[in-house]
Order: C-alpha cells, then sequence, then structure tokens
C-alpha cells in the first residue's frame, strides 16, 4: 500500500493526531475505496508516534468517533475528510467535572 499519484479516482485527505503540546496533520492522495484504517498505515504516523497502535487506536473524522458498526476499517473516506486518532483519556470525564463542581461550590 503506497499514496498513489493524483487522478481523477483519488482523494485528499488528512490524517490528524495531537498531543498536548504538538499536532501532526498528514495530508494524503489515496484511492477511492479506501478506509480509514489504510489511510492511517499510509499515513506512516507511526514513525513518529510509535505508540500509536491502529488495530487499537480510537478513529474519528472530523470529531465524529467512529463507533459500532462504523470503525476505521470499514469507514470508506471521502474526499476531504480529516481521520482523527484519539489518545486515550487520563481521567473519567464525568468524575473530572465532579470534581471541578466540588471544587467551585467550596471557593
Amino acid at each position: 500500500m503506497s499514496e498513489i499519484p493524483e487522478t481523477d479516482e483519488t482523494l485528499s485527505v488528512e490524517v490528524a493526531y495531537a498531543l498536548p503540546n504538538q499536532q501532526v496533520l498528514i495530508p494524503l492522495k489515496v484511492a477511492q475505496g479506501t478506509t480509514a484504517f489504510d489511510a492511517i498505515q499510509l499515513s506512516k504516523i507511526q514513525k513518529q508516534f510509535p505508540d500509536i497502535d491502529p488495530e487499537t487506536a480510537k478513529v474519528g473524522i472530523f470529531g465524529k468517533a467512529l463507533t459500532g458498526k462504523e470503525s476505521a476499517k470499514t469507514y470508506v473516506v471521502q474526499e476531504g475528510d480529516r481521520v482523527e486518532i484519539y489518545r486515550p483519556l487520563i481521567a473519567d470525564p464525568k468524575a473530572a467535572r465532579r470534581k471541578r463542581a466540588e471544587k467551585a461550590k467550596e471557593n
């Protein structure tokens, strides 16, 4: 699998990954029928961030997580899609929100 030259049958997509202090956006030209998983592999983003495991990483398109029947291996990218690789959550969002609310009540 490799990036292909631009033709009428290619799509422009991006693969994105962000850390607290760094964001990487990799533009790609891919063939029609390419899945989000394939786009991640083609981007070679694992060379920059070896901790990314494309098999288990949470993935979304423009901030909408792929869940249920739609996964990175089944979602076929569309022209202009931004395939986003999400980092695991450090804290439970509900617990963090509860803690902030309790702290605000104290003040």
